[in-house]
């Protein structure tokens, strides 16, 4: 397999998680958790500042690192491997190169800074009830009045929107046109007067990290639009690709396959180990062989010497079914514990208490079919790689 060769800085890496993530928190990521609690974040993400790692993907001026591809993508490795939390993915992933690509010299120098600092916390406002997929079929109006837009409507599915502190977001500025045009990308304190969030109770029985969120009057300074009015489509499709490479989630898929076959090895099933039983080895073996498979694609994306485009939907594609792949073994693996987890305390009664995967099991395996939905339905995907990749 081609991979990164630098040693050197992977053990640099390696024992700086060993010597300053904090257990609390590895526990937390360990059990496939979306949820982490905001201050968790905040916590890990400034000692990974202290340390000069809070935002190596961003230019040197403003905070990175200055690493090479090779290191960036080491990097990312063994945080995933450490069970270490991913970086706040809103703000510094997603927003910040919108904003360093598009955004003024103003917002560079007070939104920038807040991010680094993990002082904002941020999420992203593009669904809504009847726009997902379709994502320019959005109705959320933001009216021009000046010195100010007056926004109302809804966004639906917002991730983290109960603990940010501000939203980017697609507004409907004109219907006009293409659904397309009209399309404009705003930032929107979630403390203003009329912003209302509605957490959304998911399917797993876990956290509630989804919400919807009202907009009722909310007046927001005309200073906040990124980019020109109507033109924001532009600027989600350059978001959007960024989301779309990050869900891939391959070292997370690794972290997680280890688990699994660590966990499979010491069950048995009749007077087999799990691991050794034919059914299940063959559905492990495929996927680990999958997911090796799009490693290898993400390498040559990321290392090819062209910018991936719509390619990176062919790995948030296959990284997403492999990932939930992944996932549904831990879950069968663990047998009817999992259910007895999800909250049945009758049967909860009547059998001897699990093992400890079963407090995670089914909830990460429920919890991250979203994966395949969000960030452009897979079926979407297809459609991209079809039109965008073989010109059908």
């Amino acid at each position: 397999m081609i991979a990164p060769t630098n040693e050197a800085f992977r053990q640099e890496v390696r024992e700086f998680m060993r010597s300053n993530l904090p257990d609390d928190i590895r526990a937390k990521v360990a059990e496939e958790r979306m949820d982490l609690p905001k201050e968790d974040q905040r916590r890990w993400h400034r000692i990974l500042d202290k340390q000069g790692w809070a935002v190596p993907s961003w230019p040197k001026e403003l905070g990175g690192s200055g690493w090479t591809d090779e290191q960036f993508y080491i990097f990312e490795r063994e945080l995933s491997l450490a069970d270490a939390p991913r970086n706040t993915v809103y703000g510094v992933g997603m927003l910040a190169p919108t904003i360093i690509e598009y955004g003024t010299d103003q917002q560079k120098a007070e939104i920038l800074p807040r991010i680094k600092n993990a002082d904002d916390f941020w999420c992203q406002g593009f669904s809504e009830p009847g726009a997902g997929s379709d994502l320019a079929a959005l109705k959320c109006k933001a009216e021009n009045k000046g010195d100010h837009y007056l926004i109302n409507g809804s966004k639906m599915w917002t991730s983290e929107a109960h603990i940010a502190d501000r939203m980017f977001g697609l507004f409907r500025t004109d219907s006009l046109g293409k659904k397309q045009h009209g399309i404009t990308f705003i930032l929107v304190d979630m403390n203003a007067p009329g912003v209302e969030v509605s957490p959304i109770k998911t399917f797993d029985g876990g956290g509630t990290e989804i919400n919807q969120v009202f907009f009722t009057d909310v007046k927001v300074p005309i200073e906040n639009r990124v980019g020109e009015e109507h033109q924001g489509w532009g600027l989600a499709k350059y978001l959007l690709s960024l989301e779309r490479f990050g869900t891939a989630e391959v070292s997370r898929s690794m972290r997680t396959l280890q688990r699994l076959k660590a966990f499979a090895s010491n069950q048995t099933r009749g007077n087999l180990r799990l691991i050794d039983d034919p059914d299940f080895k063959q559905r492990l073996t495929r996927a680990e062989l999958t997911l090796r498979a799009v490693e290898l694609t993400e390498y040559r994306l990321l290392f090819g010497g062209e910018p991936a485009g719509a390619e990176a939907s062919l790995l948030k594609l296959k990284g997403t079914e492999v990932q939930n792949d992944i996932l549904e073994l831990l879950h069968d693996a663990v047998g009817v514990h999992a259910l007895i987890d999800m909250g049945d305390p009758e049967e909860a009664g009547e059998l001897p208490a699990g093992p400890e995967e079963a407090g995670y099991a089914a909830r990460a395996h429920f919890n991250f079919r979203k994966t395949m939905i969000y960030a452009g339905s897979n079926e979407i995907q297809k459609t991209i790689m079809a039109k965008a990749v073989l010109g059908l």
